[in-house]
């Protein structure tokens, strides 16, 4: 690509990403406004701001790019092999473990540079894609990851000290989504996944493993991919065709969507060259060869011509249907009721009033709340207090006939010790009186008779 394409590009990928934040009824006005107001003057001399997109361009240069790929398919349907191809890398990929009970998200970053350009490379795979018994939530680790990086991004963004400069920026800018050759139809699973990404991503479909199937079978099982991801929904990306110098074609690559691909790093030799391709017993298919597969168009278009706009089209659309979510979400709008503009000053009076209408409504629900608890209180605290006192009656009525009781037996123990004292002084009485009998003056015969014989 020419260096006057690369300025363009660049400069075309600033001007939107300074325009990306403002709603279409506010840049309307102001296009309006200036065409109503700006004059265009000739200058006598020359100035310099000429330099502004190789500014703009030594600046991006400096500070390096990032792009991130997600690859979306089933396992060994070549997603590793495919990405090595088209960077003409072989990247350290350790092989994983698909035995795990869901899908899991490998990211691995390399740092990559051809010529003076640096470019800082994340390939997020998907482990385990496919190979659960039960594939109905297979999509939904996929969907959270992206979400994530969304997250992650707009919280750096809120941030009062911001580095956005020296930001890693791991927002996932193309999904190429790899589909088995069945020749088939597409499979229930793909459909559902795609759906789920469409908002969020940008997908670029592509079939696996195209020398698998026939050229015949190929391009009826295209027709009949793209008929269904129609009818299905399922928006996939299309490269722009707003720019003039790449419109053309653009457009053209728009009619062989999805790539058929095959990808290898194997050298064979052809004639008098080494080229890159896949041997097999009947012949060999090559994989720079647009006769035997679409590859070369798929490299074209990801890397040479479109990866800047991939990177536009992810922070202005996805990401920023994200944060326009997530901040409706707390509250923050751009529109007033009646789909007016807001200023934030406006924004904030409003969200300001609103927090204090709901804090008001708030402290009245917790003080008729602690007043509806105090009643109960006092209600439970009188029953409290009445059971109480009927225990306390209770056992003051019990205490007394105890009392009385008891009395009434002291009384009763007190007389019988009466009678029986009185018993007892008679019964000793009569043990001190002399024992008088009939025979007594006999015994004191026989006393006396008994002294004289002595």
């Amino acid at each position: 690509m020419s260096s006057e394409v690369v300025r363009h590009l660049l400069f075309q990928s600033h001007m939107a990403t300074k325009t990306a934040h403002m709603s279409p009824q506010v840049f309307d006005n102001e296009e309006k406004q200036k065409k109503e107001t700006t004059r265009s003057l000739a200058m006598s001399g020359h100035v310099g701001f000429e330099s502004l997109p190789d500014q703009l361009v030594n600046r991006s240069i400096q500070q390096g790019f990032c792009f991130n790929i997600l690859c979306v398919g089933e396992t060994g349907i070549g997603k590793s092999t495919l990405i090595d191809t088209l960077f003409n890398t072989n990247f350290e990929d350790h092989e994983s473990s698909h035995f795990y009970p869901h899908v899991r998200l490998k990211a691995q970053t390399y740092e990559l540079q051809e010529s003076n350009v640096r470019l800082k490379l994340t390939i997020v795979n998907t482990v385990g894609f496919g190979d659960q018994i039960n594939k109905e939530e297979s999509y939904q680790p996929i969907v959270d990851y992206i979400d994530a990086q969304f997250e992650a991004y707009l919280q750096e963004e809120l941030k009062i000290k911001r580095s956005l400069f020296n930001y890693h920026d791991s927002r996932i800018h193309v999904c190429l989504y790899f589909i088995s050759p069945t020749g088939h139809s597409l499979k229930t699973l793909d459909l559902l996944t795609m759906k789920s990404l469409d908002s969020k991503v940008n997908i670029i479909p592509v079939i696996a493993k195209a020398d698998a199937i026939s050229k015949t079978e190929l391009q009826k099982f295209k027709v009949k991919l793209m008929s269904e991801l129609v009818s299905n929904g399922v928006q996939i990306y299309q490269f722009p065709t707003d720019d003039e110098t790449i419109a053309k074609i653009n457009a053209s690559m728009n009619g062989h969507l999805p790539f058929a691909v095959v990808g290898s790093m194997d050298e064979v030799k052809v004639g008098n060259k080494m080229v890159k391709a896949r041997q097999y017993p009947w012949g060999i298919v090559q994989v720079e060869n647009e006769n035997h597969c679409d590859f070369v168009k798929l490299r074209e278009m990801l890397i040479c011509t479109n990866m800047e706009d991939l990177r536009d089209e992810t922070h202005t659309r996805h990401y920023e249907l994200y944060r326009r979510r997530k901040l409706e979400e707390t509250g923050l709008t751009d529109t007033g009721p009646e789909n007016k503009p807001l200023s934030l000053q406006e924004t904030y009076e409003a969200k300001r009033h609103e927090f204090y209408g709901e804090r008001q409504r708030k402290e009245e629900e917790m003080k008729q709340l602690f007043v509806q608890r105090v009643k109960e209180k006092e209600a439970v605290l009188k029953e409290a207090e009445r059971e109480l006192q009927a225990k306390f009656e209770h056992l003051k009525r019990v205490h007394q006939e105890e009392k009385l009781r008891l009395e009434e037996k002291r009384r009763l123990l007190e007389e019988e010790i009466i009678a029986f004292s009185k018993k007892k002084a008679t019964s000793e009485i009569y043990q001190n009186q002399p024992f008088m009998t009939p025979g007594g003056n006999v015994r004191k015969d026989k006393d006396r008779k008994n002294s004289s014989f002595m």
